[in-house]
């Protein structure tokens, strides 16, 4: 039984678990035979799931990979977790709260994915967890808030775009891959859900910033106020002569907002920003 508390919302049938996973890998992953008792799995590298739940999307994803890290803050599910992970011979269960684990640690030092069914209320802390140490990671697949989702993946001028979109896509490329409706959970959500993949490397391999630390908090202060011109932002950080004189020089409209500029354009000004520092 799922637990509200916990934002649990399982899916509920195995048709929408395999659409799931066929567009969670990638087309040589598909064509990967799936286990059977006696055979060795696949050599696909490592899986790290974010809400392991009861198990069903664990099994699918230990019959095409090496090893799957099935994380579950839940106790009362943890049993049932363990028992799979015996049966299967691929799979470890970790106990705990995926805000407060090392996935790189977990991963053993290997590059890796994840998967997840995350709780609405906590996608952009996990997403922002996700990226704290991304040296490893190859991808994320995540079943979010749809509205969360089109967050993730809109593109400069698009109403959703926002902080969370730019800081996204500094990090990897971010795509719906599926629209998933609330009769496909059990208990259904409010909302349509929907399946969204993140890509590393992003925009981060080309753009050459020398402090991602202090251009994510850049990002946060253009963003601060969506309403307000980017120039009006700016002024927070810098004396107004000077943040219409930066945008002059980087080719900005001096009235454009930041909802209007994609991560080059923020690259560029946050350089300009730090010139000579």
């Amino acid at each position: 039984m799922a637990r509200p508390r916990l934002g649990q919302h399982f899916l509920a049938g195995a048709g929408w678990r395999e659409r799931i996973i066929h567009a969670a890998l990638s087309p040589s992953d598909r064509a990967a035979p799936s286990r059977h008792a006696g055979q060795q799995p696949p050599a696909d590298g490592v899986w790290i799931e974010i809400g392991a739940g009861h198990g069903e999307m664990t099994a699918l994803l230990a019959s095409q990979a090496s090893h799957v890290v099935a994380i579950e803050l839940d106790a009362k599910l943890l049993p049932g977790l363990r028992a799979l992970a015996e049966r299967l011979g691929n799979v470890s269960v970790v106990s705990g709260d995926v805000l407060s684990l090392n996935l790189e640690d977990l991963a053993g030092g290997r590059r890796f994915r994840v998967y997840g069914n995350i709780p609405y209320y906590i996608t952009s802390p996990i997403v922002h967890h996700l990226f704290a140490r991304p040296k490893h990671l190859e991808a994320a697949y995540l079943v979010v808030q749809l509205e969360v989702a089109e967050r993730l993946a809109a593109r400069p001028g698009r109403r959703e775009y926002g902080y969370l979109s730019a800081f996204t896509q500094y990090y990897a490329d971010s795509e719906i891959l599926l629209r998933i409706p609330p009769g496909a959970f059990r208990p259904p959500p409010k909302v349509a859900s929907a399946l969204v993949a993140l890509r590393l490397p992003g925009q981060r391999a080309t753009l050459g910033v020398r402090d991602e630390a202090t251009f994510v908090e850049f990002l946060k202060g253009c963003f601060a106020q969506k309403r307000k011109t980017l120039r009006n932002n700016l002024r927070a950080m810098v004396p107004p002569a000077r943040a219409e004189l930066l945008l002059a020089e980087c080719g900005v409209a001096r009235e454009a907002r930041a909802e209007q500029l994609g991560l080059p354009e923020f690259a560029r000004i946050f350089a300009g920003l730090h010139a000579g520092a």
